[in-house]
């Protein structure tokens, strides 16, 4: 039996998914019910996990860790800023994806998705450039420069800002998740700019410091507790996604519920003889 957001969702498209169809088996997971029911119970362990992993991280990165030989312990602050980074430009490769179920399959879990993961995306890529002016103050001797770098992840903050407000911007919900998951699929171009800016231009920005293609410029003693820092950043991000996703479908369910409600009241009252 299909939840009312479900129904909803298919009503307002026109759209229902056959069995067998082409996609259908992604549809399996945009039953709200199910999603809720696999989410529920992971939810509280992965934010505890993500809270554990990161003050970890910190607390290895900013005590334990030796600061670098050139930029001294100004250098410490890359244990917010790599991981913020990192996790704000794959954050867009996921929002481009869901952008993607929603343009093709019409996946509504993926529209709900999309919708959440704009304004934490936002604040990563906004963590991301705070520290990055902290971190670049004593070397560059500013607060910010337009580098290559800098100005893409920008530019990354404000697509998602833009998604963000796009996507909120109609009376219509489907025309919002329409056109910001146009602007999803069209700011991706951004990503390999972001990455392959201090290559193709002369910057500022130093180069990537960890490869996994060849060996990585930075000590093992300091590598560590960047990856630890790195996992709770991702935990944080998908512990923080999944509750928003899942009290956005209780939001939905819960209009739709008072709708029907109201509806029924109406028809109650236009049947009651005066």
């Amino acid at each position: 039996m299909e939840s009312p957001l479900t129904q909803n969702y298919a009503a307002d498209t026109g759209i229902v998914t056959k069995p067998g169809g082409a996609g259908a088996w992604l549809h399996r997971y945009a039953n709200p019910g199910r999603f809720q029911r696999l989410v529920t119970p992971i939810l509280p362990w992965l934010a505890g996990f993500a809270l554990l992993v990161t003050i970890t991280g910190l607390i290895w990165g900013f005590f334990f860790s030796p600061p670098d030989w050139q930029q001294g312990i100004a250098s410490r602050i890359m244990y917010v800023h790599v991981p913020s980074a990192w996790v704000a430009m794959n954050g867009y490769a996921l929002l481009a994806i869901c952008s993607l179920l929603s343009i093709v399959w019409r996946h509504p879990l993926a529209d709900l998705a999309a919708q959440e993961i704009s304004p934490i995306g936002a604040g990563f890529a906004a963590l991301c450039l705070i520290t990055g002016s902290l971190w670049g103050r004593p070397d560059w001797g500013t607060y910010w420069v337009w580098d290559a770098r800098l100005t893409s992840v920008l530019i990354l903050f404000f697509l998602y800002l833009g998604h963000a407000t796009l996507i909120r911007a109609f009376d219509n919900p489907q025309h919002g998740y329409r056109a910001a998951a146009i602007l999803g699929l069209v700011g991706v171009i951004n990503l390999p700019i972001i990455v392959f800016s201090v290559y193709w231009w002369n910057t500022l920005h130093q180069g990537n410091t960890i490869s996994l293609t060849g060996p990585s410029k930075i000590y093992i003693t300091m590598l560590w507790p960047l990856l630890v820092s790195t996992i709770g950043f991702y935990a944080t991000f998908f512990a923080v996604i999944l509750a928003r996703i899942s009290s956005a479908i209780m939001e939905q369910r819960t209009r739709v519920l008072l709708l029907t409600s109201a509806e029924n009241s109406g028809t109650v009252a236009l049947d009651t003889p005066s």
